[in-house]
């Protein structure tokens, strides 16, 4: 179930029923293409992790979702412009079988957007019990539901008062409280029926204890945010390795153009806000200036997107950075980085809503709330309240695997290695 059925949306559910007849093969999906080893180098174990743990195989998938402008997926397909025409018209049957619903929306959160299909109600309680009663109705077709938002990047908020408790969040919903934006709605309707919700986008969204409460209450894993596509992808390989070396950082400058309809909804300060905070956590948590202030506490970092129509999904990320070695002397490194935002983004939607299903389903995941374990797929990942979160992709990696190790009965990985020198 898809708020927001744009271009990863459209992306994901094409590249899904490409692979399902054979046209494409799963590229960039840890859940398909990723092996795992199993205990030691010597024993020859790796398996494929779709065949080692009980993960919900391509053909089960049933798609459903809302959107705020009308028409089928493929029309909203042909509007993205990701996919080429020969692709889209080998499985536009299939697209023009999904019609979005409409969609619970307001333009104060998303100020560049005009919805043309959205739900009318009294109140925003109203509008979230409607998206139950579209979830109910799904529920009569399908057996095991999962909920991602792929939708526009929402305005900054910042927790406050109706965030804090159920109780206060679900009085607020009644009293139409402005701290409550839509991605919420969604959020608090899959959650109360028992549904994992995972966020794509730098919303707030979950990351509130009132929805963390009720995820726990109801046994529906939440997780996010963001996904970790392009630019920050890199920002996550680069830095670790820097640390790891010892090489100090004293300027890092990000610049992104895109067209798409992400990089219009980020040309309002106030959306680009909630993006720039997702996108300049990362390095102050990798380089940890407070252990290192020889080599990163005076590091200066900037963020900026800049929307081109021209480039359309096809988005330029470019980044200088300046770094420095032995005693003291510059270095620097430049990135260009040409990527295809739907392409990068598509996979991991993929395998967020297929780890959810099998956390829902795994009684030692399924009660925790936040899966951190799940951070390898975010810029901004989640995390329990008094500890950091993890932003080195290899960690993350790591943390992932033995996460499904350990559901699985087996042992971790360490990486030591000793044993096999006499131990």
């Amino acid at each position: 179930m898809i708020p927001g059925m744009g271009a990863v949306a459209t992306t994901l559910i094409a590249g899904v029923e490409a692979v399902r007849r054979g046209f494409a093969k799963p590229i960039g999906s840890t859940t398909q293409m990723g092996t795992i080893r199993l205990g030691k180098r010597t024993e020859g174990r790796s398996p494929l992790i779709k065949d080692f743990a009980p993960i919900a195989p391509l053909d089960d998938l049933v798609f459903t979702g809302w959107d705020i402008f009308g028409g089928n997926l493929y029309d909203a397909a042909k509007t993205a412009q990701v996919l080429d025409r020969d692709q889209l018209e080998e499985i536009k049957p299939f697209l023009q079988s999904i019609e979005p619903m409409p969609a619970a929306f307001n333009q104060h959160y998303v100020k560049r957007l005009d919805g043309k299909k959205i739900k009318t109600g009294k109140n925003k309680c109203d509008l979230a019990n409607q998206i139950r009663n579209d979830i109910a109705e799904f529920k009569t077709k399908t057996d095991r539901q999962v909920m991602i938002w792929t939708g526009s990047t929402e305005i900054f908020l910042e927790p406050t008062a109706v965030h804090q408790t159920l109780e206060a969040f679900e009085k607020g919903l009644v009293e139409d409280d402005p701290n409550i934006s839509p991605s919420m709605l969604y959020a608090w309707a899959a959650l109360k029926e028992g549904i994992p919700f995972a966020n794509g986008a730098p919303n707030l969204t979950v990351d509130i204890p009132a929805l963390q409460e009720l995820s726990k209450k109801m046994n529906a894993p939440i997780c996010g945010k963001d996904f970790k596509t392009g630019q920050t992808f890199i920002k996550t390989v680069l830095a670790p390795a820097f640390k790891t070396r010892l090489l100090g950082v004293s300027g890092w400058y990000s610049t992104n153009i895109l067209g798409n309809r992400d990089g219009e909804v980020l040309d309002d300060p106030e959306s680009f806000k909630t993006k720039e905070e997702s996108k300049l956590g990362a390095l102050e948590y990798i380089f940890q200036p407070a252990l290192y202030p020889d080599l990163y506490k005076e590091l200066y970092h900037k963020v900026r997107i800049n929307y081109y129509p021209p480039r359309g999904d096809n988005k330029e990320g470019w980044d200088n950075i300046d770094i420095f070695g032995w005693l003291g002397y510059p270095m620097q490194l430049k990135v260009d980085f040409l990527c295809r935002d739907s392409i990068l983004a598509a996979p991991l939607a993929l395998d967020l809503v297929l780890f959810m299903d099998l956390a829902a389903r795994t009684p030692s995941l399924r009660g925790l709330g936040i899966q951190e374990w799940l951070s390898f797929f975010f810029k901004a990942p989640q995390h329990a309240q008094g500890v950091y979160p993890e932003h080195d992709l290899f960690i993350q990696h790591t943390k992932l695997k033995n996460t499904l190790r350990h559901i699985m009965g087996e042992d971790l990985i360490t990486h030591l290695g000793l044993e096999y020198y006499g131990m």
